[in-house]
């Protein structure tokens, strides 16, 4: 692990300090939380690679280790050894991508620890093998915007090609489950979301041109195999892919290829994962298979419907995406909750009335006005259980009671939120280039 914060981390945390000048407790959120990942999860290999435990779980998940590094994309952009610490992180995805694509979570050595007993295809290097389709896009969205933030190509040149094939290869098998995939998972002895019905193969799907998958973000299991907001994020990310072949690559057909699966994908979003609500007018789904069965609901974990336009997917003011954030925050979704200290989304993952700090950082960068903004940041400063940490899922009426003590990817999404406020964003995302287009306006 490492323990010297660098300068160029700590010339952040004083930017937020003199941006807020007047709030203590502020301060020590964002400086507790911001340094968070880096002072405790990161562990830099011999071969160059970084491992990035999750936290209090001591294993590597290829969602949570891009999450938690992202910001730091924002000192990288000045700090070599930095950047060579985040370029390690890349790596290493990289290669757990290459091993296995259907696995979500790696150990840090062929240790065999972790979930050895399920129904897959185990290997030692695997901690859990749950097929999550964002397992694959976060990598690619980490390589694309260090690459706008560092301007370095050499590391691409030497493997995103076969990485890109491979992922492409994946989401096409599984554009038709149910007749080209060979992947399955059952886990015995566990609630019902722990595992996946029919043997191991998923409640049933039809082709609509979306790519199955067969767990949320939250690692539970999918109740219909397209899973929307992935989905999502996948046409997202197979446009960053396109640019990177023609401009670092130089792959014409690794381009087209990626293009041509971007296009059915949104196609298939279009058609198949959108409806007309009686209250709230066209929106959309969680979930679908395809043949009428649809979810209608959000989950905290990121890739999420809430998070659709951070991800990039949409404008922040798509009339779609609004009807249906409209939707997300009030009592008609399932798993959002009113408290006495927040109000925010949660998870089927956690307990009735728990709240996700991820969701509220969402809800905050997706915010259109400045009061909604403040009302979130007032939330973090309320719920952090007195610990000036982020939890997984908090209770709404008592922030003390919260789950996960050492959660960094939570630590890292508020820290995002808060930079924001200040006018800063990674470069290359969809919410730089939203406070880019705000900043243009005010002038």
């Amino acid at each position: 692990m490492t323990s010297a914060i660098p300068e160029s981390l700590q010339k952040l945390i004083q930017h937020v300090k003199d941006y807020f000048p007047e709030d203590e407790k502020l301060h020590k959120m964002f400086e507790q939380c911001f340094v968070n990942t880096y002072t405790t999860t990161l562990k830099k290999q011999a071969d160059g690679k970084t491992f990035v435990v999750t936290g209090d779980i001591p294993a590597m998940w290829l969602r949570d280790s891009a999450a938690q590094v992202r910001p730091y994309l924002l000192a990288a952009e000045d700090d070599e050894e930095l950047a060579d610490l985040l370029e390690g992180v890349i790596r290493q995805q990289f290669a757990f991508i290459l091993h296995d694509p259907y696995a979500n979570a790696f150990n840090e050595s062929a240790n065999g620890r972790g979930h050895q007993t399920d129904h897959t295809d185990m290997t030692p290097h695997i901690w859990e093998r749950k097929y999550e389709i964002d397992s694959l896009c976060y990598p690619i969205q980490l390589a694309y915007l260090f690459w706008k933030s560092t301007g370095r190509t050499v590391f691409l040149k030497e493997s995103l090609q076969e990485v890109l094939e491979t992922v492409i290869r994946v989401w096409r098998t599984e554009q038709d489950h149910e007749n080209n995939s060979a992947y399955l998972f059952e886990r015995a002895d566990v609630r019902q979301s722990d595992t996946l019905v029919r043997q191991g193969k998923g409640g049933l799907v039809v082709p609509t041109g979306m790519t199955w998958s067969a767990f949320r973000p939250s690692d539970d299991a999918c109740t219909y195999g397209y899973l929307v907001p992935a989905n999502m994020f996948a046409v997202v990310v197979l446009g960053y892919a396109a640019e990177i072949c023609e401009e670092v690559l130089q792959n014409a057909s690794l381009k087209e290829e990626s293009l041509k699966l971007q296009e059915e994908i949104k196609k298939g979003i279009e058609q198949y994962a959108k409806l007309e609500h009686p209250i709230y007018g066209e929106m959309y789904v969680y979930e679908t298979d395809g043949k009428g069965g649809v979810h209608l609901m959000d989950d905290a974990n990121v890739p999420s419907l809430l998070a659709a336009p951070y991800l990039g997917f949409q404008p922040f003011n798509d009339p779609t995406y609004l009807n249906t954030r409209d939707f997300l925050l009030s009592r008609d979704n399932p798993y959002y909750y009113e408290g006495k200290f927040a109000n925010g989304i949660g998870s089927p993952h956690t307990p009735d009335h728990y709240i996700w700090h991820i969701a509220l950082a969402i809800q905050g960068m997706t915010a259109v006005s400045e009061e909604e903004k403040q009302q979130i940041l007032t939330a973090f400063k309320n719920t952090d259980g007195g610990t000036h940490f982020m939890h997984e899922g908090f209770n709404a009426d008592c922030p003390e009671e919260f789950t996960r003590d050492w959660f960094a990817w939570a630590n890292t999404m508020f820290s995002e939120f808060v930079l924001s406020l200040t006018g800063k964003a990674v470069k290359g995302s969809p919410l730089y280039q939203q406070l880019q287009q705000n900043t243009s306006k005010q002038s």
